[in-house]
């Protein structure tokens, strides 16, 4: 049985081969997954299949050039692709901290996405905090790409 690690490393290998670049919005309209931006109050982003489509909303008081709008989209990717079927919501300051499977896979599909073994050589003589402070990612997301393997 294929391993979650080995499936999310398989599926961005593939999408990334697909859309020609590891960015998440682009993988995403590869895949036939639509993006809307939309008012969602304290929702950051939501994955939902609407009538056999694949949605992700996106709060639209995140600006689409901050690195936010990059996790929140990696994340919600991670739910179209890893879970189909669920609808899921990416609540500001509180999902990449929870430990739900569903949630724990999505946030390890877009550290995965974002941070790969490349960028993780490029800032290894940063602390956490620098890498955080340059590329704007969260702290969290950092913390979870590095309790993976490197081998890609």
């Amino acid at each position: 049985m294929e391993t979650i690690d080995h499936r999310i490393r398989r599926l961005i290998r593939y999408y990334t081969r697909t859309a020609g670049s590891r960015d998440p919005v682009a993988i995403a309209m590869a895949a036939g997954i639509r993006i809307a931006y939309l008012p969602l109050g304290e929702i950051a982003g939501n994955y939902m299949l609407l009538k056999r489509k694949r949605w992700i909303f996106v709060n639209d008081n995140i600006p689409t050039d901050s690195p936010l709008f990059r996790v929140v989209v990696a994340h919600e990717l991670g739910h179209a692709l890893l879970h189909r079927k669920e609808n899921c919501a990416f609540l500001k300051h509180k999902t990449l901290l929870l430990t739900t499977g569903i949630e724990r896979e999505a946030n390890q599909f877009a550290a995965e996405l974002l941070i790969d073994a490349d960028m993780l050589e490029d800032y290894s003589a940063y602390t956490k905090e620098d890498f955080c402070r340059c590329t704007g990612y969260p702290k969290e997301l950092i913390e979870l790409r590095l309790k993976q393997p490197l081998a890609f």
